[in-house]
């Protein structure tokens, strides 16, 4: 017996003893968890308190309930779980005494969140604590409330948040509004019954009040249309006097952050100030004074005094300001961009690149100190600067401009040659006025970063060659020089050795020289020594070892001294290890060798290339890689402004705009007939017009398309399709007939013509779209559309474009737009046309998925629809 006492107190000792039971202090679990070694013994650790915790949960311990809490906590921040403990927290927010409710709320906010369905049950918790006498128990109910409520809850206790905003206690003031803005968040609709309220705590004296009033203002303003109206009438001379009276207040310690009075309520009253002053111009101008007294007595010698007046800058762009106040902001980012400190240069740069767009002049003047900007350090400015600078540039600044960019790429960093040279190609392709200064550009930037230069360009360069046949000697002669000291440049030589290989004479016989250009004393071997230089340097890579050859077998028949030399050069690649440099190798000594007599014909030189067709193919290249996240202005050689809405030969953007992105549409397996915009049934990716044996197009993808485009017209049943077809496409009386329902029609060569009311095609809060019609005579299927584009805001829309994609049974072209800058408040429009042939009119209507991309202020919007409104008969 005495035996069996001794175990049981030996037991219950260890019990006591051990660091896991359920009576050990929190501080003794931590240290034991820091303690484990590894990841397993660190679970064990927390299994076996979890396992004590839930037996003195089973033997319901009171005493032992807050410091359970208090290690389930820690626990559930290592990441175990801990849903067993749920109603313990319910526990000690209903007990009678502080301590518990502080660790209770404090484990309610922490464990649960507002998904959680126990949480329905604290409803009376709160709503009784919300009505204690003590604030302290008060201000636990708020913090609780403001963090993990529900719409639900917010409905239950908003009239005991709203009552405890007109409390006398400070602290219960603030936290009410502070757990107000979740409630609005959670329910706008109570929006109405926090206004007048948030209005009243704009007179309060204590800078926490106001600080949470102004939070609740702002989510107000975000909520409702008519509380952004009720503050704009009410709020705003209260706005002014807090911002000059802490902007003019004595020193505070309690407030002074670096010598500044409370620069967290400068900046939310700002913030505020922003919002209520967007649009208004009744607002914007009772703000002016005080928002010019912040921007030149703030000092900004201290990072407090920085953030004021970087916040101060942005009130000042985003509300209807004077020019005078827009010019002094300008001017403290010009100030900013001169600071040490290179966050503070960074958002300078991204604000002036809004700032742009708002005054361009204002910016220009900085235009020496954003240049150091590209030269700086830090790669991040760099990179933003080179953006800004490629913004300003204008036909007036883009010599010099472009001039301190070219002097630069010599020094550049590697990493950053890529983003100069590609804003640097781009600049001298957009505001080349002269094809001479375009030419001596491009050669720079090919001599300095030729390996960091796009295909594209390169064709470019070569196109405007092909053209400027004055200057086809001038640039040879400066290519060649340029091969010489810069050979190791992979698109400097694939240009050079091309224009060497046409112009070749031209090098060697001085020809086409130009006033003040010094002659180049080269040779005809000498002219083969630089092609064969570049062959074997880069003879890795292919394309640049295909041209050489292709080089040197044209200078075999400009030059015939040197046939037998160019053979041994192009026979030496016959066993190349690149099969391309390889077949091309025997192709050429054959020529050369079995061909003499068609050599000088087929060597001729290359027929000039149409610059105008190929502006518009790589304008159709290039806008199909444009992503919806970011939109960026497209140009062309020669100061050409490349066409809105130029058809895209890949699928993504158009095929997202007709949603057939998800679709498992089988494709055709016959092919169908080219048309100019046969790539939209391509991209459309149900494959295309199938033939039977009569050639009659298949209904079948049509049908499937006009599915997806949900206009639910579907062929006639009482014929087959093919009758249907079989019609002459451009019989008159079928044209007639077809249009003899439509009433306005005037008679055009004996034909009818007819013009459709015009239609609102798209309408949103910042844009409309109309469209006009005309239909062409002779051609019943075929429409003229004339579309106007006008901007519903206040900001002026740039880089605007618009993009349209129609179903398989009709052809879509559209031509150039009128301008990629949609002025604003509707002063002024962009147009542009579209021309579309329906080839089943009167069996299914048009229909069209549309586009718009544009940027406001720099940053990129777009808006998308569908246009099912066409009139009937189209």
């Amino acid at each position: 017996m005495d035996t069996v006492e001794k175990i049981v107190e030996d037991f219950a000792s260890d019990i006591a003893m051990s660091p896991f039971s359920s009576g050990t202090r929190l501080r003794d679990m931590i240290r034991a968890i820091r303690a484990c070694k590894t990841a397993a013994e660190e679970r064990a650790v927390v299994r076996r308190e979890c396992a004590a915790i839930r037996t003195a949960i089973s033997e319901n311990e009171p005493e032992l309930r807050h410091r359970n809490m208090a290690k389930l906590m820690f626990i559930h921040m290592l990441g175990y779980p801990t849903h067993f403990a749920q109603m313990e927290c319910l526990k000690l927010i209903a007990a009678a005494g502080y301590p518990e409710k502080r660790v209770g709320y404090l484990g309610l906010m922490l464990l649960l969140d507002e998904r959680q369905e126990v949480l329905m049950l604290v409803t009376n918790s709160l709503k009784q604590d919300l009505n204690h006498p003590n604030q302290f128990i008060v201000g636990l109910a708020l913090c609780a409330l403001g963090n993990i409520c529900s719409a639900e809850m917010a409905r239950d206790l908003s009239p005991e948040v709203e009552r405890l905003m007109r409390s006398r206690e400070v602290n219960t003031k603030k936290k009410a509004a502070l757990c107000s803005i979740r409630i609005v968040r959670k329910v706008p609709d109570l929006a109405e019954n926090f206004m007048a309220l948030a209005a009243s705590l704009l007179k309060e004296k204590h800078h926490g009040v106001l600080i949470s009033a102004i939070q609740l203002c702002t989510e107000l303003c975000k909520a409702s249309k008519d509380a952004l109206e009720y503050l704009r009438k009410n709020c705003i001379e209260g706005l002014v006097r807090i911002l000059r009276d802490v902007s003019n207040s004595s020193y505070a310690p309690e407030y002074d952050v670096s010598g500044i009075a409370d620069p967290f309520l400068h900046i939310r009253v700002l913030k505020l100030m922003r919002i209520l002053g967007q649009g208004d111009a009744d607002c914007s101008e009772y703000m002016n004074d005080i928002l010019a007294q912040v921007a030149t007595k703030t000092e900004s010698n201290k990072n407090a005094g920085n953030a004021i007046l970087y916040e101060c800058v942005q009130t000042i762009m985003g509300i209807e300001a004077t020019s005078g106040l827009r010019v002094l902001a300008i001017n403290i980012l010009g100030r900013f961009l001169s600071n040490r400190d290179n966050n503070i240069r960074y958002v300078a740069l991204n604000m002036l690149m809004r700032a742009i767009a708002v005054d361009v002049l204002a910016v220009q003047r900085h235009r020496t100190t954003i240049l150091e900007c590209v030269k700086d350090a830090d790669a991040s400015i760099r990179k933003r600067a080179l953006e800004l600078v490629f913004l300003l540039v204008n036909d007036t600044n883009v010599k010099p401009l472009t001039k301190e960019l070219i002097d630069y790429l010599s020094i550049a960093d590697p990493d950053f040659k890529g983003d100069l040279t590609e804003k640097l190609c781009s600049i001298v392709e957009k505001f080349s006025q002269e094809k001479l200064w375009y030419l001596d550009q491009m050669i720079k930037v090919l001599s300095l970063a030729g390996n960091h230069v796009k295909d594209d360009v390169c064709h470019a360069l070569i196109v405007v060659l092909s053209n400027g046949s004055e200057l086809q000697g001038y640039s040879v002669r400066s290519l060649y020089k340029a091969l010489q000291a810069y050979g190791k440049q992979g698109s400097l030589v694939r240009v050079a050795v091309w224009c060497i290989g046409e112009y070749g004479e031209m090098l060697v016989n001085n020809v086409g020289m130009l006033d003040g250009e010094e002659p180049v004393m080269v040779t005809e071997s000498g002219a083969v020594d630089a092609v064969e230089i570049a062959l074997n340097r880069h003879s890795a890579d292919a394309t640049t070892g295909a041209m050489c050859l292709v080089a040197l077998l044209k200078l075999s028949s400009r030059f015939p001294s040197t046939s037998e030399r160019v053979k041994q050069i192009v026979a030496r690649n016959k066993e190349n290890v690149v099969l391309e440099l390889q077949q091309r190798s025997i192709e050429f000594s054959s020529i050369i060798q079995r061909h003499q007599s068609i050599r000088s014909s087929l060597l001729e030189r290359m027929p000039v290339l149409d610059e105008a067709s190929y502006l518009v193919k790589r304008a159709t290249a290039t806008q199909a890689t444009i992503s919806a996240d970011k939109l960026a202005p497209t140009v062309a050689p020669g100061g050409l402004k490349l066409p809105n809405g130029v058809a895209k030969p890949t699928s993504a953007p158009l095929a997202d705009l007709l949603d057939l992105s998800s679709d498992g549409a089988p494709a055709s397996t016959t092919t169908s007939t080219t048309t100019p915009n046969g790539f939209l049934q391509d991209l459309l990716g149900i494959g295309g017009v199938s033939t039977g044996t009569t050639g009659v197009p298949s209904i079948a993808s049509t049908d499937i398309l006009m599915d997806l485009l949900s206009i639910g017209s579907s062929p006639s049943q009482n014929g087959t399709p093919g009758q249907a077809e079989s019609k002459p496409v451009h019989a008159v009386p079928e044209a007639i007939d077809l249009l003899g329902s439509l009433s306005s029609t005037t008679s055009v060569s004996g034909l009818e013509k007819t013009v459709h009311p015009s239609i609102t095609a798209f309408q949103s809060a910042t844009l409309k779209i109309t469209f006009d019609f005309k239909r062409q005579p002779g051609n019943p299927r075929e429409t003229t559309i004339h579309a106007t584009f006008t901007n519903l805001t206040s900001s002026t829309y740039t880089d605007f474009i618009f993009q349209a994609a129609v179903p398989k049974f009709i052809q879509l072209k559209l031509d150039p737009a009128s301008g990629n800058t949609v002025p604003a408040n509707g002063n002024g429009s962009v147009t542009q046309g579209l021309n579309v042939t329906n080839n089943q009119q009167g069996q299914k209507p048009l229909a069209m998925r549309i586009r718009m991309s544009y940027k406001v202020n720099g940053e990129d919007r777009l808006e998308q629809g569908q246009v099912s409104n066409f009139p009937s008969g189209l």
